[in-house]
């Protein structure tokens, strides 16, 4: 058995701290000793200047040598001028960095904190400090007091300070209150924080385990996390056992909280795939709102009238320059005399072409079209296919800074006589419900989107159901045209949409899809990394950060985007000037980065995809580049962005990238379903590269089943009388 130790030291650095957890690793000066330590363990805070204390045992990491593992680690504030600097220098407040740090240590000793504290007018005798830094570094010892405060608490309650910015955000001043009073309003209102974490506090404030405040948060929690995995209900047997296994409780507390949940109209009983399911009001008003808004749109006359179908075909034809074959003619002519209608079909199937058609027949009736998409690139890639403009479905509603809410709505509806709407299959059923609830009834509504793709994180696939359901006209393309059959990525992709292996790298040099094998995960990581940085780059001339994409099965893994983007950050961008480690990521300037959640007040969306190029360490702020605009963040705000030299394929949906290079390997077994692989291949425009094992590829291709999701949107498209 390990003797315990103990050491003491001055935190020179803070390598690395992942605040969800906790884990840190840390480069400590101990006195006598000459060379730094390096500690690795948890701390809830840690700062550079701070001094620790730590009890554990010397481990030998083959890798990075010996290192003290620390089983328990506590810090305290620096009591040295050394450490009081190291501290100050550390981007902690705001308007301090290390060269004001060095100058007010030298004006005031070890009475810095006691100045800032109670004697702030005096910070302006100090070189270079006006009124604008100095009351910089007051508010920014003001709210890391306040701050201070929350963490000290939270530490108290056993949980983790790493959401303390956030939660002084919500609450301010009302922070503690309001987590006393209800603990669950964390994870109702901080991003980060689950209902786990505020569970633990819940029980440490003496809320009871039989609490209904409790239990009713418990329900609320198992709704909630059906919605993350798409569904917009649960069956009624599952969600009680789900919160029964969740709380353990007895089931007739349960029961009894749910009778009042229902009673109070916060959640709605009805059949769910023929048994009683539950749902939360909102989710349930959006399926069925959905339904019935575009029963009502597809109703009534078409906003271009009567038109002579076939010569403006010929017209349509003879002014592009191209001929349309008879499926798109045909297709064409239901999309002119339809007021809402779905067109669906794979890569190279002409879903372009016939948009296009359909576009320059109506824009010269005068008509007022818009065109939008679910993400940005798509947005962007629609606005290149057809020459007129496209926004995003945010920006097109106008989302109202400070909430979640849109300024387009049945109060102000958009002005438009078309609307056409592509990637349909990424659109979860409350932005449908938005969208059309902006949509006066005059207006026509087309729907394109690819079927065979994976559907919308959230919740609901608004695409399946309106296939199935057969309650709107609908154009399948199927036939793939001579231009696009040349294409092995698009070839490969309809091979594989057909339960089909890829075909072999061709040996002609004009080929657009390679695949190449890999060992083992590591063989894997390597080539990847080699292809990336050497390989394509070389051969075709492209870019290796803004050209390539990697787009990975999951997160997790040797071979997971959260992995890869370290291993990609450091063969692509090693040079950066200036770094900041932040929510276990390290960020520099030039990185490639992706931002992971909507913010409204940002106008920034999840998937969005921008380059890091300002660091400000004494603002503690960063500037990100995106395609339209420069957006700022606080550093405790990175927790939103996500390095994106990889991603994973969901996040790509509805993106299209010059290059993309694909790891596929065993090691991805729980995500190797036919629609990752073919939604993976079909966000390639000029190059696919797969690099991984054929026994993996052919896993994928014979596995067709998709994931199931609850919804009742289709039930409503079908019987719309309740």
């Amino acid at each position: 058995m390990s003797q315990t130790e103990f050491l003491s030291g001055l935190v020179e650095r803070v390598t690395y701290h992942n605040m969800d957890t906790g884990y840190c690793v840390l480069r400590i000066k101990v006195e006598k000793q000459k060379d730094f330590v390096t500690v690795v363990g948890h701390a809830n805070a840690i700062s550079a200047g701070e001094f620790i204390n730590a009890s554990g045992e010397w481990v030998h990491d083959r890798n990075y040598g010996p290192q003290f593992k620390a089983s328990f680690l506590k810090a305290c504030a620096p009591t040295t001028e050394e450490g009081i600097e190291k501290y100050l220098g550390s981007g902690l407040i705001k308007g301090i960095g290390p060269v004001y740090a060095k100058k007010l240590v030298q004006a005031f000793g070890l009475n810095v904190f006691d100045v800032i504290e109670n004697m702030p007018a005096s910070l302006k005798t100090v070189a270079g400090i006006g009124s604008h830094r100095a009351s910089l570094i007051i508010k920014g010892w003001q709210d890391q007091k306040a701050i201070r405060e929350i963490m000290l608490f939270l530490h108290q309650h056993g949980i983790s300070t790493a959401r303390a910015v956030r939660i002084y955000k919500a609450y301010g001043a009302e922070a503690i209150r309001a987590i006393t009073e209800d603990p669950y309003c964390l994870a109702r209102d901080i991003r980060g924080i689950g209902f786990k974490s505020a569970d633990q506090i819940a029980q440490k404030v003496g809320l009871a385990k039989d609490s209904p405040l409790r239990v009713r948060a418990g329900i609320t929690h198992i709704l909630l996390k059906a919605t993350e995995e798409g569904h917009c209900g649960l069956p009624e047997k599952d969600l009680l056992s789900g919160v029964e296994q969740t709380l353990e409780v007895p089931s007739s507390i349960i029961q009894e909280a749910l009778g009042r949940e229902l009673d109070k109209g916060e959640l709605i009983r009805d059949l769910l795939e023929g048994e009683a399911g539950i749902f939360l009001k909102g989710l349930y008003y959006a399926e069925f709102n959905t339904a019935r808004l575009l029963r009502e749109l597809s109703k009534g006359s078409l906003p271009w009238g009567d038109l002579g179908v076939e010569q403006e075909i010929s017209w349509s034809e003879e002014k592009l320059g191209f001929s349309l074959a008879q499926s798109q003619k045909e297709a064409l002519i239901k999309a002119l005399s339809s007021k809402v209608m779905v067109i669906t079909g794979g890569p190279g199937a002409g879903k372009t072409t016939l948009i296009k058609s359909l576009l320059t027949i109506l824009a010269a009736s005068k008509l007022k079209i818009m065109l939008c998409a679910p993400t940005g690139r798509a947005a962007k890639r629609l606005t290149e296919t057809t020459g007129l403009m496209a926004k995003t479905i945010h920006r097109l509603l106008e989302t109202e800074p400070g909430s979640h809410r849109f300024k387009r709505g049945p109060d102000h509806p958009l002005d438009c006589d078309l609307l056409v709407v592509d990637e349909v299959s990424m659109i979860d059923v409350p932005l449908m419900n938005s969208l059309l609830k902006a949509l006066p009834l005059k207006t026509a509504l087309v729907l394109v989107g690819d079927a065979d793709q994976l559907p919308s994180v959230g919740p609901g696939d608004v695409l399946k159901a309106l296939l199935q359901s057969n309650a709107l006209p609908v154009v399948t393309l199927t036939e793939i045209f001579r231009q696009s059959a040349q294409s092995r990525i698009i070839l490969n992709a309809h091979r594989v949409n057909q339960g089909k292996m890829p075909l072999e790298t061709a040996s002609e040099p004009s080929c657009d899809f390679y695949f190449i094998r890999a060992r083992d995960p590591e063989d894997c990581r390597q080539k990847l990394i080699d292809v990336v940085q050497n390989r394509i780059p070389k051969k075709f001339g492209v870019h290796a950060i803004t050209d390539i994409q990697v787009l990975c099965p999951m997160n997790r893994g040797s071979l997971g985007a959260r992995l890869l983007n370290i291993d990609l950050q450091k063969a692509l961008n090693p040079f950066s000037d200036l770094k900041i480690d932040r929510f276990g990521f390290t960020y520099g300037i030039g990185d490639k980065v992706m931002q992971t959640t909507n913010n409204y007040d940002k106008d920034v969306y999840n998937g969005d995809i921008g380059f890091i190029r300002g660091i400000d360490a004494e603002a503690q702020e960063l500037m990100i580049e995106f395609e339209e605009k420069s957006v700022t963040y606080d550093f405790g705000e990175l927790d939103e962005v996500a390095l994106a030299y990889a991603t994973t394929i969901h996040k790509a949906q509805g993106s299209e990238y010059p290059v993309i290079v694909i790891p596929f390997m065993m090691q991805h077994f729980p995500m190797l379903k036919r629609n990752l692989l073919y939604t993976g291949i079909t966000r390639g425009k000029s190059l696919v590269v797969v690099i991984g094992e054929k026994k993996a590829m052919a896993i994928a291709v014979k596995d067709h089943h998709t994931k199931r999701k609850y919804t009742k949107l289709k039930d409503w498209l079908e019987k719309p009388e309740r």
